[in-house]
């Protein structure tokens, strides 16, 4: 049975949702909203919107406006997209008693390969009656298989407001990609995704290398890619021209590394996105694992063997952006305790001690053990070759 899509843009009107950090909730779910509009229109996915412009749509209108285009039936996909608060970081789907987790799952794979941290994917009951869904706009379309979507928290001290402001269509894409493959709809990418390919039933390495004019080694080297298997709906990034920047000892360049993306990148040099993708003349914010950034010469602050605590700071931050682990900086500084203090003075462990094997115990998911070991889930992802976040008791897995 073909899917149809419902859109629900959060908010709107007289209610504007949170704020927080230069985010406004109802003007940013609109954005994501339209993307996705535009996107599925261009997948030949039929989809419609609960609303198209700044107006006001209350707990009775907006459930009965998402039912009015297509009604109560199961082949219809709600996607009502919300900007989280409350101080946290990542974002979250919250899915309908009546459904499984199979969409929530998959859209939570594709946020972590688009570099977006899943806190979780749940259900919510009603205190008053645990039969009911706590959310009306689940509990009150009926059939419709509905899912909550928090893409981050505005007011968040990680990096939640800038993936926000200047990552969102990278995570509606994700989105897109989850949706699409859901409902068995062939995948292709829009303009954030054109350096990426979707793995298809019988393809192979060689067979994508040959399609694209590269080599497999580029191919495994740009994906981290430790054998030859592939899996259906594999996002691969695919060697652009960037990759070509000069070696010369005279230019200072950086080379991506799972996880990153343009704003941290940016900030650990110094410099503004809009440098950044001007110096490397990028016209979009994706990167590539092993692609080479010119950045400006003598500003890494990753160099430098001491780092001085800021506002807002806390150990998990500052172990992701210098590449090691919260226990390797509580070892060096000699730290009994979680608290830093401004200007705290903290020594950085070196980038060259070796990788950690973990075994996954129970109750273990990536999103846990990122945070554990001061990583990202996509990091792990990609270091392991896993094309899902679901794990297995026993499992080893390579922390970078």
């Amino acid at each position: 049975m073909a899917k149809k899509i419902v859109i629900d843009a959060g908010h709107g009107g007289e209610d504007p949702g949170t704020s927080a950090n230069g985010i406004v909730e109802k003007d940013l779910t609109l954005k994501i909203s339209n993307y996705l509009h535009k996107r599925f229109d261009e997948l030949g996915i039929p989809n419609e919107m609960t609303r198209t412009g700044d107006v006001t749509l209350g707990p009775d209108d907006r459930p009965t406006k998402a039912q009015s285009f297509y009604g109560n039936s199961k082949d219809v996909i709600l996607l009502s997209n919300h900007i989280n608060a409350g101080g946290g970081d990542g974002a979250e789907i919250i899915y309908s008693l009546r459904n499984s987790d199979k969409l929530s799952n998959m859209i939570a794979n594709e946020f972590a390969k688009s570099g977006q941290n899943v806190r979780k994917y749940y259900q919510r009951r009603l205190p008053s009656d645990p039969s009911k869904d706590y959310y009306y706009i689940l509990r009150d379309t009926p059939n419709n298989e509905s899912v909550i979507i928090e893409y981050g928290f505005a007011d968040s001290t990680g990096d939640d407001p800038n993936l926000l402001k200047n990552n969102w269509e990278e995570l509606a894409e994700a989105v897109v990609r989850a949706v699409a493959n859901y409902a068995g709809v062939t995948y292709s990418g829009g303009s954030s995704s054109a350096n990426t390919y979707t793995v298809k039933a019988g393809d192979t390495l060689w067979s994508i290398a040959k399609k694209l004019g590269v080599s497999v080694d580029e191919l495994k080297s740009k994906n981290n890619l430790t054998s030859n298997a592939l899996s259906i709906n594999q996002i691969l990034l695919i060697p652009t021209k960037n990759e070509n920047v000069s070696e010369d000892d005279s230019a200072d360049y950086y080379v991506v590394k799972a996880g990153d993306n343009l704003y941290q990148i940016a900030n650990k040099y110094g410099m503004t996105v809009e440098e950044l993708k001007s110096l490397n003349n990028l016209n979009s914010n994706l990167l590539s694992i092993g692609q080479k950034l010119l950045v400006k010469k003598g500003s890494d602050s990753a160099n430098q063997n001491d780092y001085v605590v800021k506002k807002g700071d806390n150990l998990y931050q500052i172990a992701l952006k210098f590449g090691t682990t919260v226990d390797a900086l509580k070892s060096l500084n000699n730290l009994s305790s979680n608290l830093l203090s401004i200007g705290q003075t903290l020594k950085i462990p070196s980038s060259s001690s070796s990788e950690i094997v973990y075994t996954v115990v129970p109750g273990d998911n990536l999103y846990q053990i990122a945070q554990k070991f001061g990583t990202s889930v996509s990091a792990i992802m990609s270091r392991n070759n896993l094309s899902s976040i679901l794990l297995s008791i026993g499992q080893k897995l390579i922390i970078p």
